[in-house]
């Protein structure tokens, strides 16, 4: 049987076709998850062009990510026994169909649609992802391969946005979503010539043992907090190109260049955040939480001042890409005893909360303005600091 493979003997770590193939695997995670988040950049443009409120196309945002949320565990679990090979090539030529009907949209309904399909099939690929890099790689080399493809989410995450705004100015924010199509048909012609057949995942028969960790209830309350500090992270940054140009004046082609700013400050985060969180999960998250806070709460006021508002997204910047890592080690520290469904509950979490972000911001500015945004988001913050010293006593 094809799961009775080892990883070693699936491709042996010397063969140099193997950081080629994880390459491509990071290359896919990139594309993958900017088809997230490229959207958030173009909110104002695509809000213009389809003749809707911005705040409507904010949920669109939401749509992503609790179809992730509710669809990731179920679907990951059923098709996790298939072909990598063939299952990776499927779901980027999924991307690549639903990039293209996005570009195409000419009305919200349709753009749902866009929206909806690739959303079903992100968290497969991202719950799979690093596995198959192991098994790729070799156990000898599977930790330098995996920290490899999640090099492509962490820079999806940080740049995936600001350069499909970017490309927007360019070719207009249709043509961002065109790009991101041929990028796909690029990699699964790639992924087809060259990676090798790799076996599903072995059968863990251990299952009722993991859940037993939905019995902790301090697992919840761990599971509660990445929910808050995710929601608190989005309600401004769904809106923030929209602040930009709003509050802040910032001409629309400029506004790609200051998403890049707040997300190259970001890396410092991540690798601030990837230090600290070794030290104490639960400290580092109300560190950062608070800066975040702080961040939100002063880009709104300083906006038409752009020394103040550049020196309220450096901090916001860096606490926002810092609470990703932390996140997700602090869940998967709780649930030890089941560290791959802790981690695939993070991911749900973490989308539940972009999704209510979204959804909140919007509400927010529907009935109080885009400059409430810094004090709703700095208020769910506060919760998640109150709840992240209650699980610290509790520890």
């Amino acid at each position: 049987m094809p799961s009775s493979q080892t990883p070693a003997a699936v491709h042996s770590p010397s063969q140099p076709r193997t950081g080629v193939q994880i390459a491509i695997m990071a290359i896919a995670a990139f594309v993958i998850v900017t088809t997230e988040f490229l959207i958030i950049g173009l909110l104002p443009a695509l809000a213009r062009d389809l003749a809707i409120s911005v705040t409507l196309a904010g949920q669109l945002v939401t749509l992503f990510a609790f179809t992730v949320m509710l669809f990731g565990p179920i679907l990951t679990a059923r098709l996790a026994h298939i072909d990598r090979r063939k299952l990776f090539t499927f779901i980027v030529l999924v991307f690549a169909a639903s990039n293209a009907l996005a570009a195409v949209s000419v009305n919200i309904w349709v753009m749902a649609i866009a929206r909806f399909i690739p959303a079903l099939l992100l968290p497969v690929f991202w719950g799979t992802a690093s596995e198959t890099a192991g098994q790729l790689a070799g156990p000898a080399h599977a930790g330098k391969a995996i920290a490899n493809v999640y090099m492509g989410i962490s820079a999806a995450l940080v740049f995936g946005i600001p350069l499909g705004t970017l490309a927007a100015d360019a070719v207009g924010w249709r043509g961002s979503f065109w790009i991101l199509a041929a990028l796909c048909l690029l990699i699964a012609g790639l992924m087809l010539t060259c990676m090798p057949t790799l076996p599903s995942a072995p059968q863990r028969t251990t299952a009722d043992k993991q859940t037993q960790i939905l019995k902790d209830p301090r697992f919840i309350g761990h599971i509660a907090l990445s929910i808050l500090t995710f929601t608190a992270m989005f309600t401004a940054y769904t809106y923030l190109a929209d602040t930009l140009e709003s509050l802040a004046g910032i001409a629309p082609r400029h506004v790609g260049w200051w998403l890049m700013g707040f997300g190259a400050v970001g890396m410092l985060g991540n690798h601030i955040g990837g230090r600290l969180v070794d030290r104490s999960p639960l400290g580092s998250s109300v560190l950062f939480l608070t800066l975040l806070a702080a961040g939100m709460l002063a880009a709104t006021p300083l906006a038409s001042q752009h020394t103040g508002l550049i020196v309220a997204l450096v901090v916001w910047g860096i606490a926002y890409t810092a609470l990703f890592p932390i996140c997700q080690v602090r869940v998967m520290r709780a649930g030890a005893k089941a560290q791959a469904l802790a981690a695939s509950l993070n991911i749900s979490a973490a989308n539940a909360g972009i999704g209510l972000g979204a959804i909140v911001g919007g509400l927010g500015i529907e009935h109080y303005g885009l400059q409430s945004l810094g004090m709703i988001s700095a208020g769910i913050a506060a919760t998640a600091i109150g709840l992240a010293l209650l699980l610290m006593r509790r520890s």
